[in-house]
């Protein structure tokens, strides 16, 4: 498979440069050891998911420490936690040399837990996800962007198949004790379905019998192991009366179109889930363009009690304030952009700019265009330039 450069590549050679560790976390096949080793290519490997290698570490962590060969990866470093109170003894035997250990893990929570207790101020941090529309044209809202599907798209049925078998035995399973797999596939395409709407436990318990908890903890399971995006209500200055429950997105569009039982690009645009897709491709599209660009995720939605809503709120540099509406349509008319201009007369202290992302056959020249004095059409392609 022809390697596919990553957005990120110029910040992990940076912090290579300036910390003796780097980490990356990211759901599974998102191309975090393939990128590694394609960055760092004089780094010997080490598969932490081995059972021989795993016995040897948890038998003999000192010997196995003293055989590995610097620059080295370290994959899938979850299922051996402990390894980093060792990791973090080697770094601070050499402070000054950097790029050292190169680290990846699947589970962002219970890595990260590790990470604080023992890596503090020695590594830096950063998350992949699955390839972006900037990383790659063959990103596509019924494909996804997982490296391994764009390169063998005819068989992306069953890649997906086997990759929510695969997430549901090992990933599901090492985070919390999830007795009924079939419940929690449904549970899985039930939240599919709910792609865009607000977050409502007792909704999605009642239909599978049970409890709001388990919901509670599945959906934890699926946001530690960067499987879905929750954002959160923007509050600040728009009023009180607000909604406060998160909105659900996907964080890959080829897996939701899968449990949707979506196949097809015309099944795709005739199904009733085509505009909450779309509008989930889009925080997707978001989030990656943030992380890759080493930015804190920071994506909300607005929504008062009187029903005035804003698919998107995304914060930008200095008092920078961009409003979106994403509409999987190729047709785009002023109405759409009624409710920022709305909510923008509300007043505010931030400097308000207001987009109708849109679905578009080809990229768009210019990169924007006015619906209104207010508002502005972009293209799905060319968000990136705005955000």
């Amino acid at each position: 498979m022809r390697f596919i450069h990553r957005a990120i590549e110029r910040s992990l050679i940076t912090a290579a440069r300036h910390f003796p560790s780097l980490i990356v976390t990211g759901p599974r096949r998102s191309g975090k050891t393939t990128l590694l080793r394609k960055l760092f290519p004089q780094a010997s490997y080490y598969l932490l998911e081995d059972p021989d290698l795993i016995s040897r570490v948890r038998a003999d962590p000192r010997s196995f420490m003293d055989e590995i060969r610097l620059p080295a990866i370290l994959d899938e470093v979850q299922h051996a936690p402990d390894i980093l109170n060792y990791v973090r003894s080697r770094i601070d035997r050499s402070p000054g040399r950097k790029g050292r250990w190169l680290l990846t893990g699947s589970q962002e929570l219970p890595l990260m837990r590790g990470v604080s207790e023992s890596m503090a101020g020695r590594a830096a941090l950063f998350q992949l996800f699955p390839m972006s529309l900037e990383e790659s044209p063959k990103v596509s809202l019924l494909k996804g962007g997982y490296p391994e599907v764009l390169a063998s798209p005819a068989t992306s049925s069953v890649w997906f198949r086997s990759y929510v078998q695969t997430y549901l035995e090992r990933d599901v399973r090492s985070v919390t004790a999830v007795k009924d797999l079939s419940t929690f596939r449904r549970f899985l395409s039930m939240l599919a379905s709910r792609c865009g709407q607000m977050l409502n436990k007792t909704d999605l318990a009642a239909p599978l019998g049970v409890s709001v908890p388990t919901i509670a903890d599945w959906l934890n399971i699926l946001e530690i192991t960067c499987q879905i995006i929750l954002v959160p209500p923007f509050y600040e200055n728009f009023g009180k009366r607000l909604v406060k429950s998160p909105k659900v997105y996907f964080a890959d569009s080829g897996l939701a179109c899968h449990l949707l039982g979506i196949d097809t690009e015309r099944s795709l645009r005739i199904s009733p889930f085509f505009g909450p897709l779309f509008e989930s491709y889009v925080a997707s599209e978001i989030v990656k363009h943030q992380v890759n660009s080493n930015r804190r995720k920071e994506l909300y939605y607005f929504r008062d009690q009187q029903g005035l809503e804003v698919d998107f709120v995304v914060p930008g540099k200095g008092n920078r304030l961009l409003f979106m509406e994403a509409k999987a349509t190729r047709t785009v008319r002023p109405a759409m952009g009624a409710p920022m201009e709305a909510l923008g007369r509300k007043g505010s202290r931030y400097r308000i700019e207001r987009y109708v992302v849109h679905d578009a056959l080809k990229r768009t020249e210019p990169v924007t265009s006015a619906l209104t004095p207010t508002v502005k059409a972009v293209s799905l392609p060319d968000l990136r330039r705005i955000l």
